[in-house]
């Protein structure tokens, strides 16, 4: 039986929160400043850290500290170094020598002819947004876009371009004077934290060769998601992302109710495009029924609200999840084609009905009018049937056994890596 479905649950292993949260109390960044929502987000996701509580937002930005930021952003600050080091002022017992190594080995930050890496010279704001430019993806920028800010001829030749780049992608920052880029200033830290957050927020942007273990799941063209980040222990499936599963025995709402239990299972490797499987074969997530809205007169479907509430990998690992279906109202039921299959069935027994009648009131008084009978009696059943079927109750909500649907991931999900199966 086809169905119209989009549908129930959305997994999450080992789930972080679905809303961001916000660092606690740093000291020098009040809650009206004018960067401190990204200043507090680029710190709670670690990608800029505090010293002794405090950000230091009118503090400039070494390039290695920059090097180190964006590493981060791009899931990319724990990958395996496997270049030798050409530059002369990078040494191995340097912190920031992995991460240099690191970059130049992803070619997000250059090093200059004299093979000298520069890592305490301070970022301007025209070279982050030339290394921005550099990393997302390509796009003919109009330089005309420029000509709005007051000092546009400020701007170097070099990084004309990336500017016009950067502002079509809205990576970029122009505080306090929303009409000048100030293209030659040091960057501060507030004003890095402003453009990795924008980064951050617009990852879809980067060009997949600078994203760390970034794969994608196919099912679902509209998925709000479909990103997964794949690590060296553990897969972190996006929230967003939508996957198939099945139910493991026969559904029936009108023979279910609140506080019942679903068994769904992966019927195969739920797997990336890539080809790395995220969850094997044989997963059962398990669901909690919230609610049962019954179906209602004027043909109104029966509604079920679901909510995954863990999950089982064939290992036998136990997982807590939080998930609902995806569809707009995030419920399960009838779709169209059923809907309208029972309006066709109405419509057809009530123009049986209708023939039946026409045929036997036509006969009583003179055989010979049937045909008029039947003219008459099936097109008035026929409408009273469909009438009928618009004016009753709706369909309850039915699933087979094995029957897959679609599910959306509310919560980013860590999963542990698994082998794809042989």
């Amino acid at each position: 039986m086809n169905k119209f479905l989009v549908g129930l649950l959305a997994c999450g292993l080992f789930a972080t929160t679905i809303m961001p949260s916000f660092a606690a109390d740093i000291a020098d960044v009040s809650s009206n400043y004018w960067a401190s929502k990204e200043i507090n987000e680029v710190v709670d996701s670690n990608i800029m850290t505090l010293t002794s509580g405090n950000f230091n937002p009118e503090g400039s930005v070494k390039r290695v500290d920059f090097v180190q930021a964006l590493l981060k952003v791009l899931s990319n600050d724990n990958l395996n170094v496997n270049i030798s080091n050409i530059f002369t002022d990078v040494q191995s017992s340097d912190y920031f020598y992995n991460d240099v190594l690191r970059s130049q080995q992803l070619g997000l930050v250059y090093g200059y002819p004299d093979k000298t890496f520069q890592p305490k010279k301070l970022m301007s704001r025209a070279e982050t947004q030339s290394v921005i430019s550099h990393i997302t993806k390509d796009m003919d920028a109009d330089t005309a876009i420029l000509n709005k800010f007051a000092d546009a001829k400020e701007i170097p030749a070099w990084a004309e371009k990336p500017y016009a780049k950067t502002l079509n992608y809205g990576i970029y920052v122009n505080y306090p004077n929303a009409n000048e880029l100030r293209p030659n200033d040091v960057l501060s830290r507030a004003e890095a934290a402003v453009i990795l957050a924008r980064l951050k927020d617009k990852l879809g942007l980067v060009k997949n060769e600078y994203k760390g273990g970034i794969e994608h799941f196919g099912y679902a063209r509209k998925a709000p998601n479909n990103e997964v980040k794949v690590g060296d222990y553990s897969n972190l499936v996006q929230e967003g992302n939508v996957i198939p599963v099945a139910f493991t025995e026969k559904f029936k709402s009108d023979k279910s109710a609140a506080g019942d239990t679903l068994t769904f299972v992966a019927k195969e490797d739920i797997a990336t495009e890539e080809g790395t499987v995220i969850f094997p074969e044989g997963t059962k997530f398990y669901a909690q029924i919230n609610e049962i809205q019954d179906p209602k007169w004027f043909n109104k479907n029966a509604r079920v609200f679901a909510e995954i509430t863990s999950a089982e990998l064939p290992c036998g690992k136990k997982v807590d999840l939080s998930a609902k279906p995806f569809t707009k109202k995030y419920d399960l039921k009838e779709g169209p084609w059923m809907t309208a299959g029972k309006l066709a069935l109405c419509t057809v027994t009530g123009g049986a009905v209708g023939t039946a009648a026409g045929v036997g009131f036509a006969f009583i008084p003179d055989p010979v009018k049937i045909g008029t009978g039947i003219a008459i009696g099936a097109p008035v059943g026929a409408g009273v049937g469909l009438a009928t079927g618009l004016v009753t109750k709706g369909l309850n909500y039915h699933a087979k056994e094995g029957e897959v649907i679609k599910v959306i991931l509310l919560k980013d999900a860590k999963v542990s890596k698994v082998k794809k199966s042989l």
